[in-house]
């Protein structure tokens, strides 16, 4: 390990507009590192455009932001823009928390794979979104010095697609937020959080909550995030057809302060995924006293333990979940005791640390 200072780099165009958990992911990193007052290396954050006042100021002097001014922030920024201004700042190690790092880097990479759902279910992705995924992710994983990965599933699937071993992968999961109180326990409100994919179940999810419903007459659903579901699912037009619809609400984007407050209503968390390297936000819920109902596959098992129920795709599974914790008073309490206890062994000065560490291994020992 390196014990001089380094010129770190980092792809921040995750930071900008709607987060989602990859732009968390990142963010939460560089935040552990600025308030570490024994964090030696100078970092350099690239951006397709102006980062927010809020963020900028959050994060301190210690960061060094470089507009590197393209169109957007996908592949032509990543690939041209992005290289050339890494290079005029003489980096030492780049960390790439996207999935996909540029072809042409002038130095040693750290590189996260959160999950490798388009090479294990390519038919959840459009053509031209899958093939491009594809080919980047494995050009990346090829030439990255570490590869990052967020659980030990998905570093089997990983290491099971991309052909790599598992001696390159390291595990950093994400961190647990600071826990606040629930102000939703004696509500009926059951919240969704995270970018609506096929993989997550929504039309399910509806169908056990409309049963659910049917139980408890206080009961409404809350959606959260954007729609990029392949085909393309309307989940107003699900509502409706399960009779639901007035008591199903879906919102595209909420600011964090809005969230906040959703979780602080909520009695229940419901995230019903086929496919998660991690899954963070039944980890945010838990934080605020919220328990998860969780689909029964073997990563929400590894990550959540005993903190959730764990249903079937079956909307008469899902329903009695929903049920019996919107109405079941000792074990709502149960299970969020088990998630306070689940929270400490997940936080971002650890998930920052093991990065650290492979970014200065990397400089220290190039491939």
């Amino acid at each position: 390990m390196t014990e001089r200072a380094l010129r770190i780099g980092v792809d921040g165009r995750e930071l900008l507009g709607h987060v989602t958990g990859v732009g968390r992911y990142v963010g939460e990193v560089l935040r552990a590192w600025v308030t570490d007052a024994h964090f030696p290396h100078a970092l350099v954050v690239f951006t397709p455009a102006a980062p927010p006042p809020t963020l900028v100021s959050q994060l301190g002097s210690r960061v060094v932001w470089e507009v590197a001014a393209g169109r957007g922030g996908g592949t032509i920024w990543e690939q041209w823009h992005l290289p050339n201004a890494a290079r005029r700042h003489g980096l030492d190690v780049f960390f790439a928390g996207a999935y996909t790092a540029p072809y042409r880097l002038g130095c040693p990479f750290v590189l996260v794979i959160h999950d490798v759902s388009y090479f294990a279910h390519p038919e959840w992705f459009g053509t031209r979104e899958g093939l491009r995924r594809r080919w980047l992710t494995r050009l990346s994983a090829a030439r990255a010095h570490t590869i990052v990965s967020v659980s030990n599933f998905s570093a089997d699937e990983t290491a099971a697609h991309l052909g790599v071993t598992r001696d390159r992968i390291a595990i950093a999961p994400g961190g647990a937020p600071a826990p606040r109180p629930s102000d939703g326990a004696d509500g009926a409100t059951v919240l969704f959080v995270g970018s609506l994919f096929t993989r997550r179940l929504i039309p399910e999810l509806i169908a056990g909550f409309a049963l659910a419903a049917a139980e408890v007459p206080a009961a409404r659903l809350v959606l959260v995030g954007d729609n990029r579901t392949h085909p393309h699912i309307d989940p107003r037009a699900v509502a409706a057809e399960r009779g639901v619809r007035d008591r199903v609400d879906w919102r595209e984007y909420v600011t964090d302060t809005e969230l906040d407050a959703l979780y602080a209503s909520a009695r229940v968390f419901a995230f019903l995924s086929t496919y998660e390297g991690f899954a963070l936000t039944p980890l945010e819920a838990l934080t605020r006293g919220v328990p998860p109902v969780l689909l029964d596959t073997p990563v929400a098992h590894e990550i959540y333990q005993n903190a959730a129920l764990f249903v079937s795709s079956d909307p008469v599974s899902i329903a009695g979940a929903l049920t019996s914790l919107l109405r079941n008073d000792e074990l709502h309490r149960t299970l969020v005791a088990a998630g306070d206890a689940l929270r400490r062994q997940y936080t971002w000065t650890r998930t920052a640390a093991t990065i650290r560490t492979a970014l200065e291994q990397a400089a220290s020992h190039p491939r």
